[in-house]
């Protein structure tokens, strides 16, 4: 069964088309947490950034660059959130990868991101970020 996204790029589902080219397609989010929200989603299907292609990964970040400049010069935006969530414990809801490109109009603009300072004293940082070196594949 294909995803909502994959409905969408195929013009079963309508929306409200940002942007669009050969590989790219960025539309309204239906459920805009600040006036602008826009997704950017390649075309090809893939389940998240983490296995997207590293050209699929380049080709939408180039356009969700493109739209958070437009929601800044048009939309008089302050700035911009831009993520993409991996899996359904980071918030990821559609299995297609995809970019919110989310403009900010003040502090308290109905979105935050927030990060809860934690005691680290116990964690061996040094230990931490060579068992994370040691993940990375070249």
């Amino acid at each position: 069964m294909k995803d909502i996204f994959c409905r969408i790029i195929d013009g079963e589902i309508p929306c409200a088309k940002v942007y669009e080219d050969d590989d790219v397609l960025a539309i309204l989010d239906i459920s805009q947490t600040t006036k602008g929200h826009t997704l950017v989603i390649p075309k090809a299907h893939c389940s998240d950034f983490l296995s997207a292609p590293k050209e699929t990964i380049d080709k939408v970040f180039a356009v969700a660059q493109r739209i958070g400049q437009a929601q800044i010069s048009m939309l008089g935006a302050k700035g911009v959130n831009i993520l993409s969530n991996v899996g359904s414990e980071a918030g990821q809801s559609v299995p297609h990868f995809h970019v919110h490109v989310i403009p900010r109009y003040g502090k308290d603009s109905g979105f935050q991101v927030t990060m809860k300072e934690q005691d680290i004293s116990s964690v061996d940082l040094p230990r931490l970020a060579c068992v994370i070196k040691e993940g990375i594949k070249e």
